[in-house]
């Protein structure tokens, strides 16, 4: 029998296929992205992290019981991405304040506010299948994109082939399937909803990367 997060996985499928065939990842493993496309894409990924982090801070407070609380708390404690981002940020020309100076984009905004607002409002289930969607796409980019020649790209799509994201995968497929064991209908539809919301934002985050989104006014 399917685990909860094999059952949304399928049920995702079709945005997650939008998603790798989006023309940036495949500029991406072929060279020609525009670099200013990707240091556009480094800030708006940065600033996207810190509100992952947050959200996970926010789930910390959700864990049922103790054992649960020391696994949530380990992933507070382990930014995987933050160690690449400063070794893109010189190789790409940018610097940290050039990052942490952006302005989040309309996407990145809503994407962020999304996860906080699942946290604020919901449990640890819906919480933790609206942050599965950005590790596990990400993860699965080992496969769908594979090692860039760029010399900057190469950088970048290394961390992922090398799979240096299948811990925390792991670790967040198995919160989503420990709180769907014993939640009801109602519980099991708001963590549906959540998993498919982010895999959309995620979609979403790479089109505005590619398009360099501005806000309009």
């Amino acid at each position: 029998m399917a685990s909860f997060s094999e059952e949304l996985r399928h049920e995702a499928e079709p945005i997650w296929r939008r998603i790798f065939e989006h023309p940036f990842l495949k500029e991406i493993k072929d060279g020609t992205l525009p670099e200013e496309t990707f240091r556009y894409y480094l800030a708006q990924d940065y600033l996207y992290l810190e509100g992952f982090g947050r959200t996970v801070a926010l789930a910390l407070a959700k864990a049922p019981d103790s054992h649960t609380f020391q696994e949530l708390a380990h992933r507070v404690m382990t930014p995987v991405e933050r160690p690449l981002h400063h070794q893109l940020f010189e190789a790409a020309g940018i610097t940290l304040a050039d990052a942490e100076n952006a302005r989040r984009s309309p996407t990145n905004t809503a994407y962020v506010d999304h996860m906080l607002q699942t946290a604020s409002l919901q449990g640890l289930g819906p919480t933790a299948a609206a942050l599965l969607p950005c590790p596990w796409t990400y993860h699965l980019l080992k496969d769908e994109v594979g090692q860039s020649e760029h010399p900057l790209f190469g950088q970048w799509t290394k961390f992922y082939v090398e799979g240096l994201l299948e811990g925390s995968v792991t670790a967040w497929r198995g919160f989503v399937d420990q709180m769907a064991e014993n939640a009801s209908p109602a519980e099991l539809e708001a963590m549906r909803t959540a998993f498919l919301t982010s895999s959309r934002y995620e979609y979403m985050f790479w089109d505005a990367a590619y398009n360099r989104q501005q806000w309009p006014v």
